[in-house]
């Protein structure tokens, strides 16, 4: 088996070398990830500048772009040859609930996808901001479980897998469950500063906080100790709505 690796965090990030190292006996390992933390970075495709790679050692090569150009590049031309899987991760930090729309860890897996190939994104989530994560290992173990998963029975083509696990000993984890996303209130306001010269300079606020986050979204599989895996489907489309849709838009308004 070929597993392409990639990543938001840099090539260089711990969540991606530690899945370098815990995956090395089960296939042939190629990573093509960001030069440096491009997190946020989402969908993003750099279209107007040339994209500049670089082999950093066997099998590692950096890329001076996003999460999705790394593995639109990896997929389309960079690599000789074609892997059998993507594998984005592992992140430090959460990907859950709205931060989905955001992440570029589960972009890159979402471009995998795009590409026809399965791909899992996978978060390490700790337990408030500050944080310390320790227990990529943990993720790890996720990883090769659901790629076992994958060689015997393969998921739909336009599903994504997006894992967050707890920043625990494997031997603590109480199980893996099947979660949708859950939702957050409202992000906070806006941080507005000023430079040295006197202008006014922004960062973009906190989060909101967990709104939705009941039994069966990835929050509360999180908070209770449980792996979250989240189907993620790459059609966007609200089909159930498109026939409402076209009598909205039918409507004489006269």
């Amino acid at each position: 088996m070929r597993i392409l690796i990639s990543n938001d965090d840099g090539v260089e990030a711990p969540g991606i070398q530690a899945l370098h190292v815990g995956l090395a006996d089960m296939a042939s390992l190629t990573i093509v990830a960001p030069d440096r933390d491009r997190s946020g970075a989402s969908n993003s495709l750099t279209l107007e500048s040339p994209i500049r790679a670089k082999n950093v050692s066997e099998n590692v090569i950096r890329v001076a772009g996003t999460p999705t150009d790394c593995v639109h590049l990896a997929l389309t031309g960079l690599l000789e040859t074609e892997p059998d899987m993507v594998i984005s991760g592992i992140n430090a930090g959460a990907n859950m609930g709205d931060d989905v729309l955001y992440s570029g860890t589960v972009a890159a897996a979402m471009e995998g996808r795009f590409l026809g190939l399965p791909s899992i994104a996978i978060s390490l989530a700790g337990n408030g901001e500050n944080h310390q994560l320790t227990h990529y290992d943990t993720a790890v173990q996720v990883a090769r479980f659901l790629i076992k998963r994958l060689e015997h029975a393969p998921f739909p083509s336009n599903t994504i897998l997006n894992v967050n696990v707890p920043d625990c000993p494997w031997s603590q984890v109480k199980g893996i469950q099947s979660t949708r996303l859950g939702h957050r209130h409202k992000a906070e306001p806006v941080i507005k500063e000023q430079d040295p010269r006197g202008r006014n300079i922004y960062w973009v606020g906190p989060p909101g906080a967990e709104q939705d986050a009941g039994e069966g979204t990835d929050f509360y599989a999180l908070k209770n100790g449980y792996v979250s895996v989240t189907p993620l489907q790459v059609d966007l489309t609200r089909h159930e709505a498109r026939d409402g849709l076209a009598d909205w838009l039918e409507q004489d308004d006269s």
